[in-house]
This record gives structure tokens, sequence and C-alpha cells, in this order.
């Protein structure tokens, strides 16, 4: 198989009445009487309709290599189009919708689109905004065509003929594994987002290394809340169940209705962010209910905490839960299941010692190299760490991507040449342990260089969270390197929450610098800032802390008195 869309025709010619999908179409009622209503697409169907669009896209001109924006809400047109653009080895690209409107600009600029696939909200706000202005040419629409030339996706699904039908087929079956096959922008939560160019190649490896480790089975049911996650499903043989949610705020996701679709189709594995397993968790706790249905649960986007896995399998009291660690660039790199994290990793966590992500997957090979912002040309340049040594991860996979889309700065930045392999820097900081499992200390432009020495995201932030003084914390330098002051900001416990301990900020100040008195690893920092609200997260999993707006606003408040 050299084309991610072909396991979807081998499930249409195996089980062609089977469900690949099931879409909410309708909520009805509230509470305990609350139904939602689906619409079912076997494979069959989706294969039938991705072929027809297919042979649309070829009659319109957008064929092979052809960059095509895609911006569908997660419905049977999204994965029909998805499905639709690999077959003919068009090229999807994807952005967050929910980033900066000037960065989607700049991305979409950036990728020199040749197409766009869209709903009617979309095309206006590319017409308005500008979006792809003098190199997008072909425009299709979902929904009500407005003022923009083009086609609606009826006119495209309709125009494909015979001649058109038997070309996608022979496209699909040339596919060679080094085509293009998409480019995935990151989500952007520390910096600018980059387009990541993927082949076919590492879309079919990250199928066998998602199958390998997770030992997923075909007629699995899965609910995945990152919506693209579903498009491997076909080739797992899963079904999936798309969540009546937006896609774009997993934390605000209602936990009802995520239940409701479980217990109604039988979900046995669930993909979420760690802030939409906190709200399913904290609701299920509040109810007194469990999910005995899920056999595995899988979440990533950001650190998953100790404490939230431990709550989480109170109730999921059959599911396994894991916490795979990669990046857009190179997925998966490494898995931990929770007894990995929980248990004495759990004390070393809280004392300051990262979070422990688990031994990296047989295919890769992962290594940690000294800390540097230049670029490494060739793997002979680089400086190898310790056992125990923090350094930056790297990783050399099947699933590696090579490069950014138009980008040899960036690429340069990020890759480094290993004879004729692409060695992956994950500009993430971390040691292995003398059992060899990896552990995550923060990301390397996140890390705070000040006269005393390094300090490291995630194992200063766990010391004080697991204080219980406060709900969350954020370290983050005020000033240039390596002369940074560190600040930690902190998050306070809302009003009513069980948790909450009523004392003033100032006596919270000052049992935080006891905290940090009490850990060598804390000593430097001197100054704390109570944030005013809930902190700045990213867009994509609502779960990894924004950084570097806290940062900003650290530095224009008064520095505290010692």
């Amino acid at each position: 198989m050299n084309n991610i869309a072909q396991a979807l025709a081998l499930r249409a010619s195996e089980q062609a009445g089977r469900i690949a999908m099931h879409f909410p179409i309708a909520v009805e009622g509230r509470g305990d009487t609350l139904k939602i209503r689906y619409r079912d697409l076997s494979f069959a169907e989706l294969d039938r309709r991705s072929n027809q669009l297919a042979a649309g896209l070829l009659s319109y001109d957008i064929g092979k290599g052809a960059r095509t924006v895609v911006m569908l809400r997660p419905g049977p047109e999204f994965f029909i189009a998805m499905f639709a653009l690999l077959k003919i080895g068009a090229v999807p690209v994807l952005v967050d919708p929910g980033i900066d409107k000037r960065a989607l600009k700049a991305c979409l600029a950036h990728v020199n689109a040749q197409a766009f696939i869209g709903i009617s909200l979309a095309h206006c706000a590319r017409v308005i905004l500008g979006w792809g202005k003098g190199s997008i040419r072909q425009f299709i629409t979902l929904g009500r065509r407005w003022f923009w030339s083009g086609l609606s996706w009826e006119e495209l699904e309709a125009r494909g003929g015979a001649q058109e039908l038997a070309q996608v087929q022979a496209l699909m079956q040339d596919c060679s594994l080094d085509d293009p096959a998409a480019i995935l922008f990151t989500s952007g939560s520390t910096g600018v987002p980059k387009g990541v160019c993927y082949l076919h190649r590492h879309f079919i490896a990250q199928v066998a290394l998602l199958r390998e480790a997770f030992q997923i089975e075909p007629g699995s049911v899965n609910l995945p809340t990152f919506p693209p996650f579903a498009l491997f499903d076909p080739a797992l043989g899963c079904t999936s169940v798309i969540p009546s949610m937006d896609p774009t705020r997993p934390a605000s996701a209602d936990p009802r209705k995520l239940i409701s679709a479980i217990e109604q189709f039988h979900v046995s594995q669930m993909f979420g962010s760690p802030a939409l397993l906190k709200t399913l968790v904290r609701y299920c706790k509040n109810e007194a209910r469990t999910i005995p249905s899920l056999r595995k649960v899988m979440s990533a986007g950001a650190p998953v905490a100790p404490a939230l896995l431990q709550e989480a399998l109170t109730v999921l009291p059959n599911a396994q839960l894991f916490t795979p660690y990669g990046a857009t660039e190179a997925l998966p790199v490494a898995i931990a299941q929770a007894s990995e994290v929980l248990g004495a990793n759990k004390a070393l966590s809280e004392s300051g010692a990262g979070i422990c992500v688990g031994l990296p997957l047989a295919a890769n090979q992962v290594r940690i190299i000294a800390i540097t912002d230049a670029a490494i040309p060739n793997w002979a340049d680089v400086q190898h760490c310790a056992v125990g040594e923090i350094g930056e991860i790297t990783v050399r996979g099947p699933s590696v991507t090579h490069s950014y889309y138009g980008d040899a700065e960036k690429t340069a930045l990020a890759k480094i040449n290993e004879g004729d392999a692409i060695v992956h820097r994950m500009g993430d900081l971390g040691y292995f342990d003398a059992h060899g499992a990896l552990w995550f200390c923060g990301r390397k432009s996140q890390r705070v260089q000040t006269p005393e020495g390094c300090l490291y995201t995630e194992q200063i932030e766990a010391i004080f969270n697991a204080s219980g003084l406060i709900a969350r914390s954020a370290l983050v330098g005020v000033g240039e390197r390596p002369n940074q002051r560190a600040v930690l900001v902190f998050e306070a416990w809302p009003q009513g929450s069980a948790r909450n301990v009523e004392m003033s900020t100032s006596a919270r100040v000052a049992a935080l610098q006891a905290v940090a008195q009490s850990h060598a690893l804390c000593q430097p920092i001197k100054d704390f800032l109570c944030y005013p609200k809930p902190f700045p997260v990213d867009i994509r999993h609502n779960a990894k802390i924004g950084r570097e707006a806290l940062a900003k606003w650290a530095s224009q408040q008064a520095r505290p008195p010692h």
C-alpha cells in the first residue's frame, strides 16, 4: 500500500455495508433525556463518493500535486474531500481555523495554494481578508455560493465521467511512497505555524506505528475528538464516531454529548487532549458515574498531569490510558501508559524530575543532544548528552517528516542530515533515565536562562502545582538571555472550587516563596504574579499554556518587592 486511500478502497470491497463513520446531525432533549441523532456513512459510500469527487476535481483541473486548502467542518464532506484529494495525488493543506487571522493569511500565502474547498463562511473570509489572493484559481463551495466564482460541491460531484473515474483509480495505484501527500500546519503554539510536508510514506508509517503501539484491532469503534485523526481509522479497520463538539474548543466540549456517543455506539477507544480529558473526568466524578466501555484512551497535545491520570483511572475502570509523545513533524515518538507516569514517577515529577513520556517506539531512534539554538547541518556535528543529562530530544524514524514547505531556514533549524536519513529536532528538552525511559522537561524556546543557571518549565511548574496552593503555574523569563529574571505566573483556583484555600494574594505568594526556598531547583525564582484570568492556551488542543503571552504580560507588571 503506497497511499492511505487504498485502505479505504480495500475496506469498501471487503465489507461494503460496514459503517465507516457516524456523524452527529441533531441534538434533542437535555440532561438525562439528551439524545443525538447521527447520519451513517458506510465504507462503500465513502469510497464511492470520494471517487466521484476525485473525478470532479480532475475535470476541474485539480490533479496530482495541486495544493488545495480544505476548510470544512468535520462532517461527511471533510472526509470525502480528504480521501478524494489523496486518491488523485493532490496535496490537501490543513490550517487550524482558530489561529490569528493574520497568521492564517500568511500561512496560505506562503503555501501558494492552487485550489480552495470550503464552506460559505470560509469563502467569505477568504475574499474579505485576501487569503490566497493571486494563487488560488479553483474554488469549491459547500453550501450557498455568494459572489465568488467557482463550483458548488454538488456541481463538482456531478462533473466527473467514466474517463475521470478510471483516471482516479490509475493515479491511486501509481502513487509513490515518496509523492507529496499533504501539508499540515503546526498549531503555532510557540510561534508562527509551520507547514509540515507529509509524503505518503509518512502516513503509511504512522498507521503501522499506531497499530503496533496501541494494539488496535479491526472492528474497534473510535471517538476521535481531533477530526484529522479519523483519517487513520479506515486503514486501521476502525469505525469513527465524530463527536458533537467544536473541534477548535476541546476544553469546552459537553461531556454529556461525549458520553452519549460512547454509550450509543459502544465506543472502545478515544483520543482527547488533556483539556478534554479533564472536562470529561471532572463531570464523571461530580456525577458519580463511570465509563466502562472504553478500553483504550489516548491523550496528547500537551503533557498530561499525573494527578489528571490518577483521577481518570477512577472513572475509566476498564481502560488503558496512554500518553503518546510526538509532534506534527514526527508522530508517534514514544508511548507511556498511566502506570508508568504514576507511582514512583509521579513523586519524581512532583519533585522536579519532569514528565515521564515512556519508552521510544522500537522503530524510532531517539537521542539527546546538547542544547543549542543554532542549525546543525550534519549528525557528525552534534554533541551527545549522557544519561540523566538534559538536552534536546531528537528522533529518527519512519514517520519523521523531512521539511517545512518553502522554508529552508526553519527546515535547517529543525532537521539534521544523518547519511540518507533525516533526524528531527523536536524543540523539546528532556533526558533518558537509567531505565531507558524518556522524560520531558519543557520546550527549548521556553527555557529560562538566569545568571544562576537554566530553568525548565515542566520541572519547575510541577513542584508548585503539587503544593495545592494554586490551580496551575507557568514559568516565564523576563528580559534577555542569559540574564533573564525567572517569574512564576500562577492561576488561582476558581471561586467556589473545593480545592480553593481562602487566603490573600500576598499570603499565597508568601506560601509559594516558601515552596521555592524548599526546592533547590526553584530557589532562583523570586517573583510570583497572579494572572487575573484563565491562562491563554493553544487553539488546537486547549492544553499548551501560552507562556510567550504570559512572559509579555509579566514584563509589564511592576516588580514585586522581595
